[in-house]
This record gives C-alpha cells, sequence and structure tokens, in this order.
C-alpha cells in the first residue's frame, strides 16, 4: 500500500494524451525534506517568516533579503541591480557568480600566490650550513662556551644531513640527543633561543618542569611535540625534521627519600623514552592534553633531535664525593679538598654521577652525547656586558640615544659590575639586575633636562663611593648626583 501512496504521488496523468509522467520536483522534494523548517543562515529566520529561501553549497540556506543585502555590499552599487525572486534555486551557480566578479587581476595575483606556496624549494646538501659558519654565527651573540658551541654546530649540521639525504650508502644515520650540564646563568638557553633565529628547520623550545605522568594534573609527554608541530605550522612532515630543546631537564630525576608516587619524575622519564629513541606518537594539536575534544595526529621521531639542558644543582657534591675518594696522605697525594674551590667541577661529570643525581639508565642511554657548559668568570661577564649584538649595554645607549644623550660606562665601572654578579651567584642572569638598579635615577632624571649631552658612569658609582659625571651640551660638568637639577 506504501508503494502504490508513493508512486502516486510522484507520477501524474497528462490530460491531453493521457500519458503518465514522473514528477521530479515533488520526488526531489521528498529526498530533501527531513520533516524540519529551514533557517536563513545569516538572518536565522525560518522559512515561514522570511519566504522562499536560496540552496547554497554545503546544505546552507539564505534568504531573499540577505543575499540582495550581500551583492549590495560586495558590489557597493557599481553592478546592476540583481532581481533575486526570478532566480530560479535549482539552477543558480552560486559560486561561478562570485567567481566571475572577481577582476582578472585579483585573479591573476591569487594564482600566482598558490603557485608560489606550492612550489617551495627543497633543501639541498649546498644550502647546508657548515658547522664553522653556525659558530660563526653563535660567536656573535654568545660569550665564551666554545667547546659547546661546537658540539651544538656539529649537531645541528649533521641533523641537517639526516633531513636532506636520510641514507648514505645504504647505511642508516642515526641521530645524537644531547645533554647539556652547566650551572645557572652560564647561557643554556640563550645558546639554543640563539640558534632558533639561525636556523631554517622547526624548534620548538619547551620546559621540563610541567610534565606529569599520564592522567595527572599537567603537561602529557607528548606536549613537547604540540609545541614542535604548532612551530612548524601544523604540517606533520616538516615538524618530524625539527629540533627540540627541553629545558630543566634535572627537574625529572628521581625523588629521593620519598614514599609518594613519583608522577612529575621517573614517570616522567619513563614516558619520555619512546619520544627520544623514536616511535609513533599519537600527538595532540593546539593542547597540551589529550583528550575527546582535541584532535590528534601522528608523529614519527625517529628525525627529530633532541637536546636536553639543566644546570643539576648539588651535582658538584655528587662528583667531589667520588674524586675525594681516592684522596690520601703522604707524598703526592690528592687532598680531600682539592676540588673546593674548582669552578667547572661538572667537566668531570661521568653516567654513575648523573644516576645518582636521579636520572635512570634507560634515559641517560638515550642522550650519547653530553657536555658541560663553563661557569662564567669575571672577564666573560664584562665581554657579555659590551661585546654581543644585543648587549645589555648597548640597549640603554640605544634608549638614552633617542634622547639625544650619550651613555658611557668604563672599564672600571664594568668590572665591578661583573665583581657584584659574582657574588650573587646567578651568573648573567645578574647582570641585568644590576644595570636596572644603577640605570633606575638616571633614566628617571635625564628627560628633565634637555641640555645634557653625555653621561659617564664610573666605578666610584658602582661602588656607591661617587657620582656619575653629566656633561651639558658644549660644556663639562663636575660630578654631580642625578637628584640635583643640572644648570
Amino acid at each position: 500500500m506504501d508503494k502504490i501512496d508513493e508512486k502516486e504521488e510522484l507520477t501524474s496523468v497528462d490530460e491531453k494524451d493521457g500519458s503518465t509522467k514522473v514528477n521530479t520536483t515533488s520526488k526531489e522534494k521528498k529526498d530533501n525534506d527531513d520533516g524540519y523548517e529551514k533557517y536563513c543562515y545569516m538572518c536565522r529566520r525560518s522559512e515561514s517568516q522570511a519566504g522562499k529561501l536560496i540552496h547554497m553549497p554545503g546544505d546552507v540556506y539564505i534568504c531573499q533579503d540577505c543575499m540582495q543585502k550581500t551583492f549590495d555590499s560586495m558590489n557597493n552599487g557599481s553592478m546592476r541591480f540583481l532581481d533575486i525572486g526570478a532566480i530560479d534555486p535549482s539552477k543558480f551557480d552560486f559560486s561561478s557568480f562570485l567567481k566571475n566578479q572577481i577582476p582578472r587581476s585579483q585573479q591573476a595575483k591569487q594564482k600566482k600566490k598558490e603557485k608560489k606556496k606550492e612550489e617551495e624549494p627543497a633543501m639541498t646538501l649546498k644550502d647546508i650550513p657548515a658547522p664553522h659558519k653556525i659558530k660563526a654565527s653563535l660567536d656573535e651573540y654568545v660569550i665564551g662556551q666554545d667547546y659547546a658551541k661546537k658540539v651544538i654546530s656539529v649537531a645541528v649540521y649533521n641533523h641537517y644531513k639526516r633531513v636532506v639525504t636520510d641514507t648514505m650508502d645504504d647505511i642508516e644515520i642515526d641521530k645524537s640527543n644531547m645533554l647539556m650540564i652547566g650551572p645557572t646563568g652560564c647561557g643554556k638557553t640563550y645558546l639554543v633561543k640563539t640558534l632558533a633565529r639561525l636556523l631554517h628547520v622547526p624548534l620548538a623550545i619547551t620546559d621540563a618542569t610541567a610534565l606529569t605522568e599520564a592522567g595527572y594534573i599537567g603537561d602529557d609527554v607528548e606536549s613537547v611535540l604540540s609545541k614542535l608541530l604548532a612551530a612548524a605550522d601544523n604540517d606533520v612532515e616538516k615538524a618530524e625534521r625539527g629540533i627540540v630543546f627541553i629545558d630543566e631537564i634535572d627537574k625529572i630525576a628521581k625523588k629521593k627519600n620519598t614514599n609518594s608516587r613519583d608522577v612529575s619524575g621517573e614517570s616522567v622519564q619513563q614516558g619520555m623514552l619512546k619520544l627520544l629513541e623514536g616511535s609513533e606518537v599519537e600527538v595532540p594539536i593546539g593542547a597540551s592534553s589529550k583528550n575527546a575534544m582535541v584532535p590528534t595526529t601522528t608523529i614519527n621521531t625517529k628525525n627529530i633531535l633532541f637536546i636536553c639542558g639543566g644546570a643539576f644543582p648539588d651535582l658538584d657534591e655528587i662528583i667531589k664525593a667520588r674524586l675525594s675518594k681516592q684522596s690520601a696522605i703522604g707524598f703526592r697525594a690528592d687532598l680531600k679538598d682539592k676540588y673546593d674551590n674548582e669552578p667547572n667541577i661538572c667537566k668531570y661529570v661521568t653516567i654513575e654521577d648523573l644516576r645518582e643525581f636521579g636520572m635512570i639508565p634507560e634515559f641517560i642511554g638515550r642522550l650519547p652525547v653530553v657536555y658541560t657548559l663553563e661557569a662564567l668568570s669575571k672577564d666573560m661577564l664584562v665581554q657579555i656586558l659590551k661585546e654581543p649584538k644585543n648587549a645589555i649595554i648597548k640597549q640603554y645607549q640605544k634608549l638614552l640615544a633617542l634622547d639625544e644623550v650619550e651613555l658611557i660606562f668604563d672599564e672600571g665601572a664594568l668590572r665591578a659590575i661583573a665583581g657584584k654578579a659574582i657574588e650573587k651567584k646567578t651568573g648573567a642572569r645578574a647582570l641585568r639586575s644590576i644595570i636596572e638598579e644603577i640605570m633606575l635615577d638616571i633614566m628617571f632624571e635625564i628627560p628633565k633636562d634637555d641640555n645634557i649631552g653625555r653621561v659617564t658612569i664610573t666605578e666610584d658609582y658602582i661602588l656607591n663611593k661617587g657620582l656619575p659625571i653629566i656633561e651639558m651640551r658644549g660644556m663639562q660638568m663636575l660630578p654631580s648626583s642625578p637628584g640635583d637639577e643640572y644648570k
């Protein structure tokens, strides 16, 4: 009975010749009718309120009023009036209509832009910067640490070659993940950040302090790859050739003398094993943890170079305890306090020292290249103040140059600043805080008088024994307090 009713509804009899015709309009209407009233996509009015709706590609419906307003705003009165009511929705091709309204010059620009994006030149061996060129670029920004810069330059150079060739005489080239050890403020993070500006591969810098075991509050281990994917503009193939720097790696060391579950220590190290060695990993896109609302993608970490860095506090005590076991009494014997004043004690580090610190053997084994950074000496701190391209002294000289005032630091002042920084034991980070404190009064008082032409910072001013030298334009003044009024 249902089939007979359907046939009667979809067929009609011609009164003239008695022939039967299929009512295709009724058939399409029956197929497209889902029992719900259609709404305008723009004004959200129903079909009963807005009248006949125009069916657009993608099951989008637009009323005639909104369509006419759209045409008016697009053409801004330059196109002849279009009668929407006379359009047959079943025969109207909206996409081709819009394409015809775009000027040919704009169409050519769009095609040219898309073609340029598709034809991105591939990297060749000739495009790979040599290790000495990478180190020379790092020397412009980073003072000292020659051995660390050599190691990281060679590692990046080999990584480039692995990206370009992938194999060499059917011999697969393994990646050499690195572990960077050095005291706080010696330039570990700054070295990698500088490298990020020089490279043309995706480089992500992340922090290990927020990582926890899966299922606990915090970032999952896969979040380090999420940042790399974001740096590659969500291009998986490009991200699989990138570099990841994981800072503060010592914070995930195995906790000692604890009975609770170590969700941010040893568990994180075990979770990172698959990342360092190379495997297929499900990575959330645009989020730090996987859940039902976040899309995921698969990334192969086989060709991703991992660089881990950390200060490893109290590691020097472990090294001293190991070296002092060989001490003895007598002629030519090593004294127990031989390494107490050694500033670069970390250069004697071994795998056993790292295991005692709290790093599991499986994790250390996946970081074959272990090297240390030197502690900053007084001479190195003086160089950091004035030699790099973005040195702190040059930044303040640029700020005062905008006020047409020349800023000068004499050599004694620079050495006094470096001496204060060593006392704070925070490395190069102390330089910024000391300079900020010194320049506070000067930066506050200088804009008061437009006749000031030069300010000289002396050693006595750094040591609170004197005042800076203020020189007016065309004449020289005696040392004066920054708070005094200059006449």
